[in-house]
């Protein structure tokens, strides 16, 4: 399929045809003018095989004009370096021996079009001339002139140009060696098989110049070719290995036409800045298209913001910077590795006018140089001062050899060294040229050898080719530095030999800083972020921030931490949550254990002080035996703090499910059966003057301590079907902030086995409460019915308040500490209404007034149960019976029931 690129190639065959025509139709059957302007002149060396040479002797004009201004490195440094080559080998005795060269050196400036015609001259000896059809005016045939044979050809310098011309020298089989031209397109054997160069193809070069952005960590740059085929497969090449390699993206890719228009530098400038976080520019452009965008950025106002990494059109050459050595600053460049040849700066330095008429762009190049004018018919308009002829190169004007000088030998020495392995195959032992080579030189042959030559260069560097015609790579790299002094020079940094050695330290930026200038689409993301890439520009991204328990997996991924696990502070990994416990040193722990062991002061003293007035009339009014289960109850709900409080393990565990419950249920188990017993001693009193049955001490004992079994039993259950153990409960406190997340170490004992394990003892604790109220008419001399009712009524008060505070606070953060302390101090406060309310009135009696604790004369069951109701009487109409009174009620009933029991008669007891 035909591609608009093959068109265009069709094409200038076709006008390279006509003219090729135009050029052969020429005779001496009239007098010639001059056909071309001064630029199209060329140069000739007479000898024996004649080589071309293609040099960009001008730049390209303006529209309409082929040519421009002179180049004086590029064009007359590097043509006076061919023909400084020649004269080597025509001296060296060595090399082609008596044998001569010589050359045709023709002006491509610059524009490939202009050197697609200039080239016909390499071609006119191999076309056989038919002047039957030609007549002169006089109808004489014309004479036509024997045109130079050129057997292979030395350029050219632009890749576009050589690409022009190989397509027509591949035709005749004409060789070609090229000194600068690098694209890639050219390595393609089959389309381009006769050419071959000295210098590396861009291939390697963009490949050197990725190695650059990678080491400088740039990853957004912009790319900048001039329309052509040397800056376009360049820029191509780039993109083709950013592609490949990754992690480096092309913000724009823009092309500097053939003929811009005017202000088109200032809107590529422009557009540049469209993504001015790609800082760095990749440029394969020619060299007048550097200038002019080095001059656009400048007017711009943007010196220091751009950082140019030019190809080796670019190299270490002058004339770009010019000038503009402020917006240059800092350009990195590449360079084919190369090495000043001395015996050419002696050789250029002692060029002048009178010895070098050959180089017809000599007188140009002189004007040029020293900015003088030669005599009326002198180059350069305006009053200039007049040229002396006796300026020196070097000491007049300012001289430095341009970088391509040693390739334009090496081409040359390449081409010798071709024509010599050839001579002395087909001409061994003959001096000069023998009738093989003199006739005809076969260009296919020619080639062979030239891609066999290997031989050191100009500079000692080897000269070799592979099979494509290409030169192995090897680059030096430079940048652009402007000294303290303010002296602009380049510097070298650093080599590419198939990898980049770059010295860092050795660079210099316009800020002065040391550290590299970024140019890079978004900043790098801090631990613990995640890119959220553009799409379709995988260097842009966002930075999202992995919130609440998750941490940055990857580059591009946040993950979830596991259940037991938090993000560590850079977010970058987990590490274990936190576990904690409810500490012995905690204001939640203090409070408790403080009521608690107070608590245990207060109950061991009663507890002493019943077991030292053990016989006295008060403690056997009490109820000895119930009295001290009781208390033990109310001793075991302080000391069950402690086990709340206690670091969890099994032993702990099993514990807190023992006693939990136990000690409440020792309480409200012994204050229901005394409860139950007045009741019914008074329900008995009604209807029978004999006594209840179930009264007495041991039937009460037995009561309580079936109903104790009966907790004891549901906790040994308990412990058969889940045995118990410790969690660590992630949960709890599981905030937002996973700084403050926090493991809780404690006993699997959920909140609904804890009301389990408590239930029993609130039903006790209500039942007792009933029986209070059915005994609250009993009158309130008599034994304990109203205390107790007031123990039990405040009881149930405290525990409807721990409820609500114990599950509505299930959901909070400091749920441990809340509900711990909550139930611990539920259980203290019920213990100390009931050792308040039932005991230390007792001991207040026992202790400050033992007057009080006497024993009274007995009564019979009957006129106690009487007295009793006619004490509630008289206190029902504001009477009040003295203290003895309730004394004596209280062991007169408490000391017949039990002698009431133990004879186990009907009878009635006689009064003392």
């Amino acid at each position: 399929m035909l591609t608009v690129y093959h068109l265009s190639h069709i094409l200038l065959l076709l006008s390279f045809y006509t003219a090729l025509l135009s050029h052969l139709q020429v005779g001496f059957c009239r007098p010639t003018a001059a056909r071309s302007p001064e630029y199209a002149h060329s140069i000739r060396l007479d000898g024996d095989i004649i080589l071309g040479g293609l040099f960009p002797v001008h730049s390209r004009g303006d529209r309409g004009t082929p040519c421009g201004e002179l180049k004086k490195e590029k064009g007359i440094h590097r043509l006076e370096a061919m023909m400084f080559a020649i004269d080597l080998i025509n001296k060296d005795p060595e090399l082609l021996p008596n044998i001569t060269l010589g050359a045709r050196i023709l002006d491509t400036c610059s524009r490939d079009t202009y050197a697609l015609e200039q080239s016909l001259t390499f071609v006119q000896a191999l076309i056989e001339r038919d002047g039957s059809d030609v007549r002169c005016a006089n109808g004489d045939p014309p004479i036509f002139t024997k045109p130079d044979k050129i057997v292979g050809v030395i350029g050219a310098a632009a890749s576009s140009v050589s690409i022009m011309v190989a397509n027509i020298l591949r035709l005749f089989k004409i060789p070609q060696i090229s000194y600068a031209s690098t694209a890639p397109e050219l390595s393609d054997n089959t389309r381009y098989d006769f050419f071959s160069r000295v210098v590396p193809p861009d291939s390697y070069q963009a490949q050197a110049m990725m190695d650059i952005v990678t080491a400088m960590e740039w990853n957004y740059v912009s790319t900048l070719a001039s329309e052509g085929n040397y800056g376009e497969s360049g820029v191509e090449a780039f993109i083709q290995i950013s592609r490949e390699t990754g992690g480096v993206c092309i913000a724009q890719s823009l092309k500097i036409p053939r003929e811009p228009r005017p202000g088109e530098f200032d809107k590529i400038i422009r557009r540049l800045l469209e993504t001015s976080n790609a800082r760095a520019i990749i440029m394969f452009a020619n060299e007048d298209d550097i200038r002019r965008v080095l001059d656009a950025a400048k007017r711009n106002n943007q010196t220091g913001h751009f950082l140019w990494v030019g190809s080796d059109s670019w190299g270490s050459k002058i004339s770009p910077v010019i000038g503009q050595e402020r917006v240059a600053e800092g350009a990195i460049t590449i360079l084919p590795k190369r090495a000043s040849v001395d015996a050419f700066d002696r050789y250029f330095r002692s060029r002048s006018l009178s010895n070098n008429r050959r180089n017809v762009w000599f007188a140009e190049f002189w004007e040029e140089n020293f900015n003088c004018k030669l005599g009326m018919h002198g180059k350069r308009p305006g009053s200039l001062k007049k040229c002396t002829g006796l300026e020196k190169v070097g000491r007049d004007s300012s001289y430095e050899q341009e970088g391509k000088v040693q390739f334009v030998m090496d081409a040359v020495y390449a081409m010798a060294h071709a024509l010599h392995r050839m001579h002395r195959e087909l001409c061994y032992g003959y001096a000069g040229l023998c009738p093989r080579m003199a006739n005809n030189i076969d260009g296919k042959e020619l080639l062979s050898h030239i891609r066999a030559v290997s031989f050191n260069g100009s500079a000692g560097t080897p000269v070799v080719f592979n099979e494509n015609g290409d030169a192995p790579g090897r680059y030096d790299i430079f940048q652009y530095q402007i000294t303290n002094k303010s002296i602009a020079e380049y510097r070298v940094i650093g080599s590419w030999t198939n990898k980049l050695h770059l010295k860092v330290e050795a660079m210099q930026w316009r800020t002065g800083d040391p550290s590299l200038p970024a140019s890079i689409c978004s900043i790098p993301c801090r631990a613990g972020e995640r890119k959220k890439v553009v799409k379709g520009v995988p260097c842009c991204w966002h930075c999202e921030r992995c919130e609440g328990y998750h941490f940055q997996a990857s580059e591009f991924t946040c993950e979830l931490c596991p259940y037991e696990m938090r993000p560590d502070i850079n977010r970058t990994g987990c590490v274990p949550i936190p576990i904690i416990k409810l500490e012995w040193h905690s204001p939640w722990a203090i409070i408790p254990v403080f009521i608690s062991m107070l608590g245990i002061i207060a109950t061991s003293f009663v507890i002493v002080t019943f077991v030292r007035y053990n016989d006295t009339p008060i403690v056997r009014a009490s109820g000895r035996e119930m009295s001290y289960v009781l208390l033990t109850g109310i001793f075991l709900c302080y000391a069950i703090t402690f086990l709340m409080i206690a670091t969890p393990d099994v032993g702990v565990c099993s514990f807190r499910r023992i006693f939990l419950g136990l000690g409440m249920c020792f309480s409200y188990a012994a204050l229901l059966t005394k409860t139950n017993r007045i009741h019914r001693i008074f329900e008995q009193g009604k209807k029978s003057v004999t006594a209840p049955r179930f009264i007495s001490p041991a039937s009460q004992l037995v009561i309580t301590f079936s109903l104790i079994s009966v907790q004891l039993l549901g906790v040994f259950v308990w412990f058969a079907v889940d045995p118990p153990h410790t969690v660590v409960d992630y949960g709890e406190q599981r905030t937002q902030d996973p700084l403050a997340a926090r493991g809780v170490l404690k006993c699997d004992i959920s909140d609904l086995s804890l009301i389990c394990s408590l239930g029993y003892s609130i039903l006790l604790m209500v039942t007792c409460t009933v029986y209070a109220i059915k005994t609250r008419g009993v009158p309130e001399t008599f034994n304990e019915a109203k205390p107790i009712g007031f123990t039990m009524y405040t009881t149930c008060i405290i525990w409807l308040a721990f409820i609500p505070i114990f599950f509505g606070t299930s959901q909070s953060a400091e749920r441990m500490y809340i509900q711990t302390t909550t139930l611990t101090i539920s259980l203290s406060l019920s213990a100390s209404v009931s050792l308040g309310m039932l005991y230390m009135p007792k001991v207040y009696i026992i202790l400050f007034h033992p007057e009080q604790n006497v024993p009274k004369r007995k009564r019979s069951f009957k006129a106690i149960v009487t007295a009793a109701t006619m004490s509630g009487k008289l206190s029902q109409k504001g009477d009040r019976p003295n203290g003895e009174v309730k004394t004596e009620l209280c062991e007169s009933m408490e000391t017949n029931i039990q002698e009431h029991v133990a004879r186990g008669t009907r009878k009635n007891v006689t009064v003392n």
